[in-house]
């Protein structure tokens, strides 16, 4: 069954396809993890670990008003640990998302300015991140001779449907 607000469809989309990915490449041996190519933002493993801290921010922006503070230099994630934060991040995004207005802003140091910026472009940025970063690491799968999982709404919509 497919949700009646586009919004709530995107960001379960997003979860989905976040779960998907990070699920098939725990299976990744060291090596592949390591595995870069030029234009992507680093490694997979690097990747992989820079969606789910990003998603982290994003969450926290739009539940909290607040930007996240981590320490320094965090210690690598295991799968374990980002595929249970991105559920979290996940499901609570699929929760706030249908609840922000158009008049929602955020107080965001931008470049040492404190700019007032939108809730809903935080949102867009979710959506944006995690797909321009799934699309390196999948890139990078193939050219490592690994064949991605397929993430189009396409089949997101199928697997709705089964």
């Amino acid at each position: 069954m497919t949700p009646s607000d586009p919004i709530i469809l995107l960001f379960r989309h997003n979860l989905w396809a976040n779960l998907r990915l990070f699920e098939q490449c725990a299976a990744l041996t060291s090596e592949q993890l390591s595995a870069t190519i030029p234009g992507a933002y680093g490694s997979i493993g690097d990747t992989l670990q820079h969606i789910v801290r990003a998603e982290q921010g994003y969450y926290a922006r739009i539940s909290t008003g607040r930007r996240l503070d981590r320490p320094e230099n965090p210690p690598p994630m295991t799968f374990a640990e980002m595929l249970e934060s991105l559920r979290l991040t996940g499901e609570g995004l699929i929760e706030w998302a249908p609840r922000v207005q158009a008049g929602d802003t955020v107080e965001i140091d931008w470049d040492g300015v404190l700019r007032d910026v939108p809730k809903s472009i935080i949102l867009t940025q979710v959506i944006n991140h995690a797909t321009e970063h799934r699309a390196q690491v999948m890139t990078t799968m193939t050219q490592l001779g690994i064949e991605p999982p397929d993430l189009q709404a396409w089949a997101y919509f199928e697997a709705l449907s089964a």
